[in-house]
């Protein structure tokens, strides 16, 4: 176990030149439509970027690389229609919508003065990062906001980055992972890996919406309290400090042991780092034992719902599943009770549970909230897909400021003591930091 916070400051500075931007479309015609948004894309109105680093590769130099991510953009711009559009608001049912214009994608080709392994540890989530990926608003012309930006910057060692921004309306995690799958086989000049299935109306509320659950983990506009503008998306303008904490295969398996208690039946990794993480981030404020805290959490839904949605579905499945309980019990309580909370949290997302959440989001504004959002890339699988010119080294998000999201990314190079381990990203108040490393350590004893 370990952290990845260096004494030596990260670099501040990539000395990134950007050589060319464009506008990339579909290589053939594809029809003009309206694609129609669930409440739960709508709810995702705000853009992810992530950067993916390549190792050199003699046999694919950042130009061929350019030219081939290039074509297979073009081509994926076929069969992934709505990516190549512009949201927009349909005046009849102010519903926001995708429209399949066929605007295009952005790219952007560029360089830096760097090799790939002068600029740091790739775990540690360096917001200089931020220059291998080229924001959407006003890309090429005032006012214009492409859904997706690609930006490729090379290395003076032959090595790579692509930078993506996404609109997270249009991806969640899995369907992202399968768009870069079918990316990279195109580059590969082969078919796609699967066919994206577009149909979003299978999310669509019913009519008319049945809310049949309480949603504690929901928070209508009209509720917020003071100083929240967006819930657990919005950023903010506080002054953090970074830090990756990092859990070993044998740290979780010493988990997982505390975890079991009397319960007898498996026990998930991801219960058992998300239970750790709550504790730690609530305790990690001013003690109060009467405080309610909230963990959030995403859980795919396609095998949730009946009927399943398709594997290859490539809008936004993923609902907020919560846990709830006082300082008290997350301080004093056994761990095991806290990880069984989260697993409860995870099984209480039913087809019937779903879609109360789903016509909830139809009968009000809203949006999760809670103390702590942890959204998992740890199983997504980014750094297996492979590209003609090999896997990448690593994948992370650029940082932001946004302390109630901890995000939960593969171990870099297999982690300490190898196998499945992972590293936490966290973004808190110096003090709150502080609290928060010392809780890390000490309930992992």
């Amino acid at each position: 176990m370990g952290t990845t916070n260096k004494e030596t400051k990260p670099l501040l500075d990539m000395k990134v030149t950007i050589h060319k931007t464009s506008m990339i479309f579909p290589s053939k015609q594809t029809e003009n439509k309206s694609m129609f948004l669930s409440n739960i894309d709508k709810v995702l109105n705000f853009y992810v970027k992530t950067v993916h680093f390549f190792e050199a590769n003699k046999d694919f130099p950042p130009q061929i690389v350019t030219e081939k991510l290039k074509k297979a953009l073009e081509d994926a711009l076929v069969a992934y229609d709505f990516l190549a559009g512009r949201l927009k608001m349909n005046t009849e049912t102010n519903r926001l919508e995708i429209d399949c214009n066929a605007e295009g994608v952005g790219f952007v080709v560029a360089s830096s003065e760097y090799k790939l392994n002068q600029i740091g540890d790739l775990a540690y989530p360096n917001q200089a990062f931020a220059q291998f990926v080229h924001n959407a608003k006003d890309f090429l012309k005032i006012g214009d906001l492409p859904l997706c930006v690609v930006q490729l910057t090379s290395f003076k060692c032959g090595g790579f980055a692509i930078g993506f921004t996404t609109s997270h309306v249009t991806f969640d995690g899995l369907s992202f992972k399968n768009f870069l799958d079918n990316l990279a086989s195109l580059a590969t000049n082969m078919k796609l890996t699967a066919t994206p299935f577009h149909d979003r109306q299978l999310l669509a509320a019913r009519s008319p919406p049945h809310v049949n659950f309480p949603h504690p983990e929901m928070i209508k506009l009209d509720n917020l309290p003071l100083g929240i503008k967006s819930g657990v998306f919005e950023a903010s303008s506080e002054e953090f400090d970074f830090m990756v904490f990092q859990l070993t295969y044998e740290d979780i398996n010493n988990l997982k042991e505390k975890a079991k208690g009397n319960n007898t039946s498996r026990v998930i990794s991801f219960n058992v780092v998300a239970a750790h993480i709550w504790r730690c981030k609530a305790l990690s404020k001013s003690y109060d034992p009467n405080r309610s805290s909230i963990i959030l959490y995403a859980v795919d839904i396609r095998s949730r719902l009946n009927p399943p949605l398709p594997r290859a579905y490539t809008g936004n499945a993923v609902l907020t599943a919560y846990a709830s309980a006082k300082c008290e019990e997350l301080k004093e309580g056994e761990f095991s009770r806290l990880v069984e909370m989260v697993e409860e949290g995870s099984r209480r997302m039913s087809d019937e549970y779903a879609r109360s959440i789903i016509d909830w989001g139809e009968l009000y504004n809203g949006f999760p909230n809670g103390d702590v959002l942890v959204s998992s890339w740890w199983r997504l699988g980014f750094e297996e897909v492979e590209y003609p010119w090999g896997k990448p080294k690593y994948c992370c998000p650029v940082v932001y400021h946004r302390k109630d999201i901890i995000l939960l990314f593969p171990s870099f190079n297999g982690g300490e003591g190898g196998g499945d381990g992972v590293n936490i990203i966290v973004a808190l108040p110096r003090d709150e930091m502080e609290k928060f490393k010392s809780l890390f350590y000490t309930f992992l004893i």
